[in-house]
């Protein structure tokens, strides 16, 4: 920070005490095998976003918001599990985006949340929180996730992924492994949240996978 002394007028980025933050999720979504794990990376279009144009990110990310304005939407929505819901279904689907227009959300009669939610009770699909962050430049405070799915479940429920999105265009499956994962992180454009929290599933491997899957 002394070297920055514009943004040293800020104070501490990090200190959450002290101003309000918008906060994102970011998850690395990876599917495992019984012979190799691979993740989903994200090229932001330019022309459809308000950050992040022209750069790599994991899927599906987003701001968190409710679906609708009034004290129901904001309590049942105030969920993170729910929140990526949505956003699986809007950035992986193509689906647009979920507004509570009659009524909040029911997520117990939606049938896509309702299969995700069978899938992570029987351990077919697992999320892990991997750390919080501050970007290094705008200053979005984003979660960042991990969330595996088996095989089986994640070709059940994400096998329809688009190829373009309302935000840019998908990018097939890396292997996720130390030559591809290294790749990633060292010659790709990455957001900072992104680059993190794929460092961070790459670091703590051996608790997202069982022995095996990973290498």
């Amino acid at each position: 920070m002394p070297d920055l002394p514009f943004r040293s007028l800020i104070g501490d980025p990090c200190d959450l005490s002290r101003r309000p933050v918008n906060v994102a999720v970011s998850a690395l979504t990876i599917r495992r095998s019984a012979t190799e794990a691979t993740f989903v990376l994200h090229r932001r279009d330019s022309a459809k976003v308000a950050h992040g144009g022209g750069l790599y990110h994991v899927m599906p990310v987003g701001v968190y918001q409710p679906t609708g304005s009034g004290e129901a939407d904001h309590a049942d929505d105030f969920d993170l599990w729910r929140f990526l819901a949505r956003e699986y279904s809007e950035e992986f689907l193509g689906e647009p985006e979920h507004r509570a227009e009659h009524g909040p959300l029911d997520y117990e009669r939606w049938p896509f949340f309702r299969a995700l939610e069978e899938g992570r009770e029987a351990g077919a699909v697992t999320a892990h929180w991997l750390g919080l962050g501050v970007d290094p430049l705008s200053l979005v405070t984003d979660i960042l996730v991990a969330v595996v799915f088996d095989d089986a479940s994640y070709d059940a429920l994400l096998g329809g992924t688009v190829s373009v999105n309302a935000e840019g265009d998908v990018i097939g499956h890396d292997r996720f492994d130390a030559e591809h994962v290294s790749r990633a992180l060292g010659s790709y454009p990455m957001q900072a949240a992104g680059a993190a929290v794929l460092a961070a599933a790459w670091q703590h491997r051996a608790a997202l996978l069982p022995a095996g899957r990973s290498e």
